[in-house]
Order: C-alpha cells, then sequence, then structure tokens
C-alpha cells in the first residue's frame, strides 16, 4: 500500500479500550519505521491501559514525552494538557476507536483531556472505529459514525471484517488497520490543500 506524503510531522496516537488496542504496539512500530522523521506522542484512556502496557508503547514511540493517560487527574496541576495537545498535534489517530469515545466525540463531549483537544483542535482527525458484534446496525452508532464523517477535519475509516473475541463470530466491525487510517488522512490533507 502506499501512502502519500502528506507533510505530517507531529502525529498524536490515541488509544481506547476496545481489545484491538493490545495491537498499539505493533502499529506505533510501525509508524515509527515508516516515518522515522514525524515526532509521536500516544496517549490512551483508562480502559486502554488495560489491555496494553504504556511501557511498551513508551518505548517504541521513541518519543521524549510520556504516554499521556487521558484523565484529568494524571495531569500535573497548573497545566492544560487539552490545549498543549490540540495545538501540538498536525494529525491525531484514533485506533481503535470504541462505540463509547467515538459516540462521546461526535456529541461533541469534551469530559477528558484528550476529547476537548479533539473538539478543539485544527488537526486532522483520523478515526478508526473498534464495534462489538452488530453494532455497525445500530441506528445510533450509524447516526454518530455519520456525524464523524460530515465534521470538517475528521475522516472516519470504515470497518474491516473480525473475528469478534467474545462470540467467536466474524462481523465487519474490526479497526481499519494504521496504515490504511493514516492513508486516507494523507489523501484527504492533500485534497484541501488543492482545494
Amino acid at each position: 500500500m502506499e501512502i502519500p506524503d502528506a507533510g505530517f510531522r507531529r502525529v498524536l496516537v490515541v488509544g481506547t479500550g476496545a481489545l484491538s488496542v493490545s495491537f498499539l504496539p505493533f502499529w506505533i512500530n510501525w509508524l515509527q519505521d515508516s516515518f522515522p522523521a514525524v515526532e509521536k506522542r500516544v496517549a490512551l484512556t483508562r480502559s486502554a491501559r488495560r489491555f496494553v502496557s504504556p511501557d511498551a508503547v513508551a518505548a517504541l514511540s521513541r518519543s521524549r514525552h510520556d504516554v499521556f493517560t487521558d484523565d484529568w487527574d494524571s495531569a500535573p496541576p497548573g497545566t492544560a494538557p487539552h490545549v498543549e495537545l490540540a495545538a501540538w498535534a498536525d494529525l491525531v489517530l484514533v485506533h481503535p476507536a470504541t462505540v463509547h469515545f467515538l459516540s462521546r466525540y461526535a456529541l461533541g463531549l469534551a469530559d477528558t483531556p484528550v476529547l476537548l483537544a479533539l473538539q478543539t483542535t485544527r488537526a486532522v482527525v483520523g478515526v478508526a472505529p473498534a464495534l462489538p458484534p452488530a453494532a455497525q446496525h445500530s441506528p445510533v452508532v450509524q447516526g454518530h459514525l455519520a456525524a464523524l464523517r460530515a465534521r470538517p477535519g475528521v475522516v472516519v475509516a470504515p470497518t474491516v471484517p473480525a473475528e469478534s473475541a467474545s462470540t467467536g463470530e466474524r462481523d465487519d466491525g474490526g479497526a481499519a488497520p494504521m496504515p490504511e487510517l493514516f492513508r486516507l488522512c494523507a489523501t484527504y490533507k492533500k485534497k484541501l490543500e488543492q482545494s
């Protein structure tokens, strides 16, 4: 898969609490190998930390920044992490995005530093939904996905077939691979620059 160089220089990767976040070290390694000059930061929701080690993610991202836990209590007193994250990134990759996270984002909620940063950033935001079985048939979930697709600056990757860890059934709800999400965001940015 050829990925166009869209000139992204600072990428914030956000992992949420879907089981597939356990693959995040692999995707961070891909990002580092594919774009070694790009500065990377990683933020994990509290739910994501159940499935992936912040230490592994930090080591692979080779970032001078610590892995950020998306919780107001983890921010040092007197800081505004949402302002810093929103201004720092020129690309945000939410991979994977749980139904809970994407619903809150679509509704404009800003109850965590990362969500507030996403509501205020000028960066391109790529979202790779990771849906539980049959969620893609829910009118509510479809409404949230449609709202995000209609939002300027937001790119929503289509889901891919995946096997549910809980049911063993194969369904179309898996998070798109990170290279595909990155490619979609790069293509979006190129189109913006040409218009």
